[in-house]
């Protein structure tokens, strides 16, 4: 399970320095539309929320800024950020970029085992997710599933970035989930679908489901 990337608010616990515990806690409000795009947030807001100082507010909101969720404002606070076609197109283009690059390296002699033990794990967090209806749940283990595939590629430049991309794709992911739950069914069965490859070991498979399930799911517009 080493090879998991978690989201913020899933990393961090009582142990965690106070600035990384509100930057995930703001990171969550968030993605979850408590702090809607637009709305002014605030080093006193965070530190009111969590009890702390302004000092580690200041922290947190940089780093809110650097995974893109709100851009500061000098002498005023920050602005949650509005998500953009143009931004999603892009973030996914990358996402997809990195996933299909990573499936590249797979080979006939690849152990798969890990890889598949991990992403039926994901798989069963999907699957609850959908059957409880907790869209941040079910957005948390999309990301960490596609992740699982693109660290398969050994390339930790591409962890590095990934890792500070994760918030932003949840977000889309969360948003996809409420705005239109209904290919949710489709999505999870092409994740069924990888999982069962990943088990048998069936690289080229592996990689041809991958790359029409970046279309199908994310790029519907090029669909035939």
């Amino acid at each position: 399970m080493n090879n998991l990337l978690t989201l913020p608010w899933e990393s961090t616990d009582d142990s965690s320095p106070i600035a990384a515990r509100m930057a995930a806690w703001a990171a969550r409000e968030v993605i979850e539309q408590r702090y809607e795009p637009g709305a002014l947030l605030t080093e006193a807001d965070l530190a009111e929320a969590q009890k702390a100082s302004r000092t580690p507010a200041r922290e947190a909101m940089l780093q809110l800024e650097r995974w893109r969720l709100v851009r500061l404002v000098p002498k005023k606070g920050a602005i949650v950020t509005t998500v953009t076609r143009q931004e999603r197109r892009d973030l996914l283009a990358v996402r997809a970029m990195f996933e299909t690059d990573a499936v590249q390296a797979l080979t006939l002699d690849s152990d798969f085992a890990p890889l598949a033990a991990d992403l039926r794990t994901l798989l069963d967090r999907q699957q609850k997710a959908l059957t409880d209806s907790h869209p941040l749940d079910f957005a948390s283990a999309d990301y960490a599933f596609h992740a699982r595939i693109i660290r398969s590629g050994g390339n930790t430049i591409v962890d590095e970035m990934l890792t500070t991309m994760g918030p932003r794709l949840a977000r889309l992911t969360y948003q996809a989930v409420i705005d239109n739950p209904n290919p949710l069914d489709l999505l999870f069965d092409e994740h069924a679908e990888l999982t069962d490859l990943a088990e048998r070991g069936d690289a080229k498979g592996f990689g041809k489901v991958v790359r029409e399930h970046i279309k199908s799911s994310h790029f519907p517009e090029t669909r035939n």
